[in-house]
Parts: C-alpha cells; structure tokens; sequence
C-alpha cells in the first residue's frame, strides 16, 4: 500500500484548495465541513462542523438538549461530551485518514476474538474482568419552548 506524508499548508492555498473541494462536493449535492480548524473557510462553502454534534442529535432525537463541551478534547475542537462505545483496532474497513485503528496486526487479532454471541465487542467476560455500571444523567431538557431547537 503507497503511503502518504502531511505538508503545511498556507491560508492561501487552503482557500484555494477549499473552493476546488467545495465546488466539486457541491456537483456530487455534497456539503464539506472543517473539523478543529482556525480557518474560517465559509466564504467557499466549507462550515465547521462538529464530529459530536449536539444540534444534529437533537434534530434527530426531535428533543431539545443540554450537552457541555468536551472538556478533553482540544479548546478549538466543538465535540460535545460522548461516550465511546467501540474499542481501538476493532473496524475491519482500514480507513487511511481514521485514527481509530493504529496496528493492522491488533486489527486481525481482534477480528478472530470476535464472538457475534459475547456481550462484548471483542471476546467473552473472562474471569477477573471488572464491570461497572456507569450512572448516567439524560441530556433532553424538560423546559417546554416555543421555539425549535
């Protein structure tokens, strides 16, 4: 498999490259959004966006709620607090651009632990396993509003 290396890019070049990518998404009826960038890059059709967006799960929740930022994440990044509920080196697909896979070697070990039948993602509750109940608070307001959103 070829790999790849980052260069910087400049302000510039990033707004030109921006609107090609922009202008080409918009062809597909696709929409480009910044994840974590200072850029503002709306001026050729690329919004920042949340990986954890709290307006796109209310939408689809069809509830107003209340979730913080995520205080772990870096200050410029706009995810709301989460929970993870998969595990590092798990997803068979191999993405280049995903971080959530970093061995392919612990990919393929963890693929033939995987029983479809276990309560777990990967293997079985073994002994000396620890499992905890984690209290959790739901994020839908009660406040009635008039308005949406």
């Amino acid at each position: 498999m070829k790999s790849f290396s980052a260069v910087t890019v400049n302000n510039k070049d990033m707004i030109e490259i921006g609107k090609t990518l922009s202008d080409i998404a918009s062809s597909y009826g696709l929409k480009i959004e910044t994840c974590s960038e200072l850029i503002d890059l709306s001026s050729v059709g690329i919004e920042h966006a949340k990986c954890i967006d709290d307006k796109l799960i209310a939408d689809i929740l069809g509830e107003n709620i209340n979730i913080q930022k995520d205080k772990n994440q870096r200050d410029i990044c706009g995810c709301v607090a989460s929970i993870d509920i998969g595990a590092y080196n798990t997803c068979k697909h191999g993405c280049l651009y995903c971080y959530a896979n970093f061995s392919d070697k612990a990919v393929k070990n963890n693929i033939m632990k995987h029983d479809p039948k276990s309560p777990m993602l990967i293997g079985n509750i073994e002994p000396g396993d620890k499992i905890t109940d984690r209290k959790m608070d739901s994020y839908k307001e009660d406040q009635l509003s008039f308005f949406k959103g």
